[in-house]
């Protein structure tokens, strides 16, 4: 059995608030026996290196980890102090835990990554447009991608930051992934991908893409509301507790908890 502890939008800003809060899941996913743990990007808030500094202590785990950003982080200090990358060479190096392989060789390239597990491989790919709220996997990242998937012959889990698909919130919706198309047409050559992971809403959701389960993890900082219980813009709560999602996957079944934690 495969149990994935999958994180995001923590967005790491210098206050008390966002670091407990991250802290706090972090803190609950130490004393759970899970085979990795999956951060689905937006780990600073506003792409600086002193909050990567934060975040990394923050995101800290005795797990295999894997980490990706998202339309609010920065690739250099991203890559400088979350994948231990001096940004004078760009290269992918190591997150804050081993086995990750893969990345750009560039510093304004995007971070693509690989963990593998026993029993699976999990593949984060960097939708992040600089300077945009949107998100696009580029043709680089795409054709690495497609690479990666074939060279796989178990279980793969792909991981991105911003959800291919509409999730019945027109704010987040508008700047989802552009093109998804693309992203559908190499899940189609490759079967053998259970599920795509991602974030950005700030909402536990489950929906299908590409006749795949599109599993989108809670937000640490905030949670994201769709119409029917928000009428105010931003629709965005900061008073319902942080959550994670826990995907189990099991003899070919996949099964996702959410699971918010009010803090103390």
């Amino acid at each position: 059995m495969i149990v994935l502890a999958h994180v995001s939008d923590v967005h790491i800003d210098g206050s008390d608030r966002n670091t407990e809060r991250t802290a706090h899941v972090m803190s609950y996913v130490e004393g759970l026996d899970v085979s990795a743990v999956i951060v689905t990007g937006d780990i600073a808030d506003n792409g600086a290196e002193d909050e990567y500094t934060i975040a990394r202590a923050a995101l800290k785990t005795r797990h295999p980890s894997i980490i990706c950003p998202g339309n609010h982080d920065s690739r250099e200090p991203f890559r400088k102090v979350m994948l231990d990358s001096d940004a004078a060479d760009g290269g992918a190096g190591d997150p804050p835990s081993s086995g990750v392989l893969g990345g750009a060789s560039s510093v304004v390239e995007p971070i693509n990554q690989v963990l593998r597990i026993p029993g699976a491989t999990i593949i984060l790919c960097d939708s992040s447009i600089p300077g945009r709220a949107e998100g696009r996997l580029d043709d680089t990242t795409l054709a690495w991608l497609d690479d990666t998937l074939a060279a796989e012959t178990g279980p793969v889990f792909v991981g991105m930051h911003h959800p291919a698909t509409a999730l019945g919130i027109p704010y987040v919706d508008g700047i989802g992934l552009r093109e998804p198309e693309r992203y559908a047409a190499i899940l189609e050559r490759h079967p053998h991908v259970v599920a795509t992971l991602v974030g950005h809403a700030h909402t536990g959701a489950a929906t299908t893409f590409a006749n795949r389960p599109h599993l989108v993890a809670p937000g640490v900082v905030s949670t994201g509301l769709p119409p029917f219980e928000c009428t105010t813009q931003p629709p965005v709560s900061l008073d319902l507790p942080p959550a994670l999602a826990l995907h189990i996957y099991d003899n070919g079944q996949l099964t996702t908890h959410y699971r918010a934690l009010p803090l103390p």
